[in-house]
Formats: structure tokens, sequence, C-alpha cells
């Protein structure tokens, strides 16, 4: 089974930055999309950003142009680089690994606490 290790969160006042990692092991069955959910307190789980094998990305509007994801297809890590942030940025991050093809699977972090203060 897929596990999936988060880190970088933090306290950042608006207009920071910040950088969330996250490394998957025991993949055996390789990995085809990574990405980075969110979910604000009250709110459902959001996508973010999510980035396949090839590198084609998918971000929400929100983010579009103040954060970058990008992958390190070797190491099985992912990564979201968070610019200009906003305080309807803060939520928990958490970091998603999914395989389409057979055997398909979907993987969850156990999530990292980002908090912009204003």
């Amino acid at each position: 089974q897929v596990q999936l290790v988060e880190s970088g969160g933090g306290l950042v006042q608006a207009g920071g930055s910040l950088r969330l990692s996250c490394t998957a092991s025991g993949v055996i069955f390789s990995i085809n999309t990574m990405g980075w959910y969110r979910q604000a307190p009250g709110k459902q789980r959001e996508l973010v950003a999510d980035i396949t094998t090839g590198g084609n990305t998918n971000y929400a509007d929100s983010v579009k142009v103040r954060f970058t994801i990008s992958r390190d297809n070797a190491k099985n890590t992912v990564y979201l680089q968070m610019n200009n942030l906003k305080p309807e940025d803060t939520a928990v991050y958490y970091c998603n690994a999914a395989r389409s093809g057979f055997p398909r699977y979907t993987s969850w972090g156990q999530g990292t606490q980002v908090t912009v203060s204003s």
C-alpha cells in the first residue's frame, strides 16, 4: 500500500511563501497522478493542483499564477510552491497519489496545516 508523508506546512503572513513536499513509499505499481487538495473548516475538500507523470498540470482557478506544482518521478515526490499566500488559503493540505490503470488505487497523506495570517 502506498504511503504518503507530507511536510512544509506552517504559519505565514499574507504575501509570504511556503513549499509543501510529499513523498510516496511502498510504490509497487507506478503512480499516474500526484496532487494537492485542501480542506478549510466547514468546507469540502477541493483540488488545489495535480500533475501527471508526463508533467501535465491542472490548477484551481483560485491559485493559478500564485502556486506551482512540480514532481520528481524518480523520488516519487511532489512539491507545491505557494507564493503570495492569502488568508483564504488557510486549510489543511492533503497529498494524493492515484493510479488509473490496473491495479487502480488512490492514497492520501495525513495532511499538513497551512495558516495564513492577515
